[in-house]
């Protein structure tokens, strides 16, 4: 990890950990991360991306690691959660960037496209879709589809179960998080179930993953623990009513969207996916074969070539 540079940027109003890589000269790439990682789930593609000329940064997103992490469920709305990295490019100066978002890095992608059509001139995404904002709080139609059964963000939106359950053993969390399949969060239970409820603990490591890799992760969530991660689910209702003014709005920037053939994110937005052209009118798509959620680190070299290629087109070095 000693190629990568960590600074601390004082930022609206909080400390955002920040690694960056590649040269001082390059066209800026923000690598935004999701649930349950870290800036280190970008470590293939910062070493690609800086090979190739960009210099990339890798924030370690509020509520993770050496970033600020508030107790509050209504610091991690997601103006917010842009407005943190929109301070930290002011802060840097650039005016001029692509920035790509994995997870809930990507709502965080889409909407900084949203607000910064003419400082992001190039989008990126995996796993989570573009729908544009929904007539109604997404929490309330996933309360209304999942009557009766368990559902994880459900499940998450009441303040300290989750983070109980989840900051027990974070070393059993994050083997079961980040080395299981999906059926973590999509097994079918009672309402009243509990996350990791019913799940046998992996005994090895995924192939991307090996040992000291998975240490980074569980370091990282040990810092401050899940109760802020978790905080990103608590803000549906508020998002929504604080994006009021983006209705309607398209992405126009050249945008890449990636997206495993297995994750189950996939299956269950296959409906936004099928309509995302109509919202995001430059938008190419891929589908990885043989590929689950963690897209970024399961096919590691087709990810950077994909995303080299794209950038090459429309963002060159």
């Amino acid at each position: 990890m000693n190629q990568f540079e960590q600074q601390r940027l004082d930022v609206n109003g909080m400390t955002l950990s920040v690694y960056s890589a590649g040269p001082e000269s390059g066209r800026p790439v923000w690598l935004l991360h999701g649930f349950p990682e870290c800036w280190y789930s970008w470590r293939s593609q910062m070493t690609a991306l800086a090979d190739a000329g960009y210099r990339v940064y890798a924030p370690e997103m509020r509520g993770y690691g050496d970033s600020s992490a508030p107790e509050e469920i209504e610091a991690y709305q997601i103006l917010t959660l842009c407005a943190d990295i929109q301070g930290a490019m002011d802060l840097l100066g650039h005016t001029d960037v692509c920035v790509i978002g994995h997870d809930w890095g990507a709502p965080v992608a889409w909407h900084l496209g949203l607000l910064e059509p003419e400082r992001v001139r190039v989008l990126g995404a995996m796993s989570v879709p573009f729908g544009g904002r929904p007539k109604r709080p997404a929490i309330d139609i996933m309360r209304e589809a999942n009557a009766g059964r368990f559902n994880y963000i459900v499940y998450f939106q009441e303040p300290g179960v989750a983070e109980a359950e989840l900051n027990a053993d974070i070393e059993r969390s994050m083997r079961l998080l980040i080395g299981g399949t999906g059926e973590v969060f999509l097994q079918p239970k009672p309402a009243d179930a509990r996350l990791l409820e019913g799940v046998p603990t992996p005994t090895t490591f995924p192939d991307w993953c090996n040992e000291t890799d998975f240490a980074v992760y569980r370091d990282t969530l040990s810092k401050q623990g899940f109760r802020g991660p978790l905080n990103w689910y608590r803000n549906f209702r508020t998002n929504w009513e604080s994006t009021e003014f983006l209705a309607g709005r398209q992405v126009l920037q050249p945008t890449v969207f990636l997206l495993g053939e297995d994750d189950p994110v996939g299956k269950l937005e296959a409906y936004t996916i099928k309509k995302m052209g109509e919202l995001v009118p430059r938008l190419e798509q891929h589908v990885l074969k043989d590929c689950g959620h963690w897209i970024q680190n399961e096919q590691a070299e087709r990810v950077n070539g994909i995303l080299l290629e794209f950038l090459g087109r429309h963002y060159a070095a």
